[in-house]
């Protein structure tokens, strides 16, 4: 060093920047040397023995890049948001907006495994929780001996090189390369996991004294909390990952770095890459027009592609929850454009995503909008009735505007209602009824702004229900392994939130989830109108999915309960999104048809004849058995032409409002 200086106080310009440059090398390869020790160490198969290769001069170099890549977009972050935290996760992570029972949980757990002090959620005293949890000492003494023989398993596969290797006792998707099992140490680490996940899931099945919904919280926080702790969710014990990272020379979290900060930023996880869609060009773009507008809604109405349509027009209404174009995501799963080729005139609603001047809209707003929308396309056509659809939380509305238009003596404005995914009888509601209890209703209320609820916190809250599939699936494929997003238009429109009035939502929560009031004669009332579902005789199509976490089958089922009229129930393949958007060209997936007279859902299964591929042509079958009287397409049956002055182009602007 002394020489550099002198060397450099000679006046050497060339020297001492040559120097430098030796300098900058020497910390950079010492750098890429401490995070090559850091990652070594962990590396499954050749590169985890003691054969590695000496790291080259330029490898270490890109280590070191990494790693200031790395350190800059912190600090630049750092800096960015200094003084201000992106609304969203400033008041989520706020620890006074969370329910108070979810501490009081927390705190029943510690207390029942010996924690010090009373419960004061529920008055009772340590001993006497311990005595009901099943974590005594049978349990305990099981779960050691689960762990023993876990871990002799695996040991037991290093002992001979010659000897074949034992199955692991547990499967589970995540951990399906065999990096996971060919390795001892990510073994062990992914298999015990699975042990400990498994006995704290039973546990809270086994709970003791405790009422039937906090059962089910307490399941579901378990389920929440276990999928959140995998092994696959971190850097250092996921072997996938560590590879990519000595493969890539932590090119990969950095990509997955700038991943990261990007959501930060907005406040949202992204699932695919935004900049492969665009509204009206390659997604919700089947030709229409917007016909007609209110503060509420966009009435869409789509053009004619064959020269006669059905006299009786179809109007789709769509949950609010999300954007109408569900049913309009490309040309080739459009029900949408493939009910416009059936010779259908279809109308659908396009929710406006609500804001400050929303705040007062209750329930009543959104039924009585159904029931103008009703009333318009009737006028515009100049016909006595309409086909409906009503998708989700609008099924459950359009079951509150039939009965308010059966009690007004107007039900013949609707010759038929098709129900995709929808609930009226809340009982058996499936997960999301862990968020609705005071606790929730409180934390609800202080997230919400200016009378709406931002749509990403129900984003967040339905990702939660398949936390492992849509929630850390993209942590570990998007932050730390450093993929680019897939192009998905469905996990597009998935990302695509809208902000909910928070006045009806909290009657929605309370009056129809919690209290299940809707199945109550009488019990509710829209605009002074008693809501009644036994006066419903309009014929109904009711689409339930088998696999729906969101608004389970035996929930959909319900409905048929409460009618008057005719129905047709139809069990159909897959979830609440794929089980609906299931066009017949694809081929997929499979539907069940039962004739008789079922009681129970279970009853319908077991009487049910399977078909193969889509209930589409299913309902198109049955909406033209309410008749096929053929009226040309043109008119207003063309929107936007002659005469006829649109507002706009589909999809319209309500549809890109934030």
């Amino acid at each position: 060093m002394g020489t550099r200086a002198k060397a450099a106080g000679d006046g050497d310009a060339g020297a001492a920047a040559i120097d430098d440059t030796v300098v900058i090398e020497d910390l950079m390869r010492q750098q890429g040397a401490a995070l090559q020790a850091l990652f070594a160490p962990l590396m499954t198969g050749a590169m985890a023995g003691n054969q590695v290769a000496p790291p080259e001069p330029g490898d270490l170099q890109h280590w070191a890049m990494s790693a200031a890549k790395l350190q800059k977009m912190w600090l630049d972050f750092g800096a960015e948001q200094a003084g201000r935290i992106e609304p969203l996760m400033a008041r989520f992570a706020d620890p006074e907006s969370w329910p108070r029972n979810w501490n009081a949980w927390g705190q029943m757990w510690t207390s029942a495994l010996g924690g010090a002090g009373a419960n004061p959620a529920a008055g009772i005293e340590p001993a006497a929780w311990l005595a009901q949890m099943p974590m005594v000492v049978p349990a305990q003494k099981q779960m050691w001996d689960d762990g023993l023989a876990l871990w002799t398993t695996i040991l037991g596969r290093m002992g001979s090189a010659n000897a074949p290797a034992a199955a692991l006792p547990r499967k589970d998707r995540r951990f399906a390369d065999p990096q996971w099992s060919d390795q001892p140490v990510f073994a062990l680490i992914h298999q015990t996991y699975l042990l400990l996940a498994e006995r704290l899931g039973a546990m809270a099945d086994d709970l003791a004294g405790v009422p039937p919904e906090r059962r089910e919280q307490m399941r579901f926080m378990v389920k929440v909390l276990t999928e959140a702790m995998s092994p696959a969710n971190f850097p250092l014990t996921n072997p996938l990952v560590i590879q990519r990272t000595m493969e890539t020379k932590g090119e990969n979290l950095v990509r997955g770095v700038e991943h990261l900060l990007s959501d930060l930023r907005k406040g949202q996880l992204t699932h695919t890459r935004l900049e492969a869609f665009e509204l009206g060009t390659n997604i919700a773009a089947t030709p229409g027009k917007v016909v007609h507008e209110t503060p509420l809604l966009q009435l869409l109405q789509f053009s004619p592609v064959t020269d006669t349509v059905n006299a009786v027009p179809l109007l789709i209404f769509p949950s609010w929850i999300n954007r109408y174009y569900i049913l309009d995501l490309n040309p080739a799963n459009s029900f949408i454009r493939w009910a416009v080729a059936q010779g259908l005139t279809v109308f659908v609603v396009s929710w406006k995503s609500a804001d400050a001047t929303m705040a007062d809209l209750s329930w009543d707003d959104y039924v009585l909008a159904q029931i103008a929308a009703i009333d318009l396309v009737r006028a515009r056509l100049k016909v006595p009735a309409v086909h409906t659809i009503g998708y989700c939380v609008a099924g459950t509305t359009l079951a509150a505007t039939l009965a308010v238009l059966a009690r007004r003596n107007q039900a013949d404005k609707v010759a038929s209602a098709t129900f995709l995914t929808a609930q009226v009888d809340f009982e058996h509601a499936g997960d999301l009824k862990n968020f609705i209890d005071d606790g929730q209703l409180q934390m609800i209320e202080k997230l919400a702004t200016d009378g709406y609820l931002d749509g990403r916190y129900l984003a967040m809250a339905f990702n939660m229900l398949r936390s492992s599939d849509l929630v850390w699936n993209y942590v570990v494929n998007n932050y730390l392994m450093g993929e680019d997003y897939p192009e998905f238009d469905l996990l597009y429109w998935n990302g695509d939130t809208t902000n909910l009035p928070f006045k009806w939502l909290r009657a929605y929560l309370i009056e129809l989830y919690r209290d299940n009031r809707l199945i109550e004669p009488d019990s509710l009332s829209i605009d002074g109108t008693p809501i009644d579902l036994t006066r419903i005789a309009t014929p109904c199509y009711i689409q339930a999915g088998r696999l729906d976490h969101i608004a389970p089958a035996q929930s959909v089922w319900k409905l048929t309960q409460h009618l008057a009229g005719p129905y047709r129930f139809v069990l159909a393949g897959s979830g609440h999104i794929a089980g609906v958007v299931n066009p017949p060209a694809s081929g997929k997936y499979q539907y069940w048809l039962n004739p008789g007279a079922a009681r129970t859902l279970d009853e319908f299964i077991a009487g049910a004849a399977e078909t193969k591929g889509s209930w589409w042509p299913d309902w198109i079958e049955w909406i033209c058995a309410f008749g096929t009287d053929q009226v040309p397409a043109k008119g207003k049956r063309a929107p936007g032409g002659r005469g006829d002055k649109a507002i706009a182009d589909a999809p319209g602007s309500y549809v890109r409002t934030r």
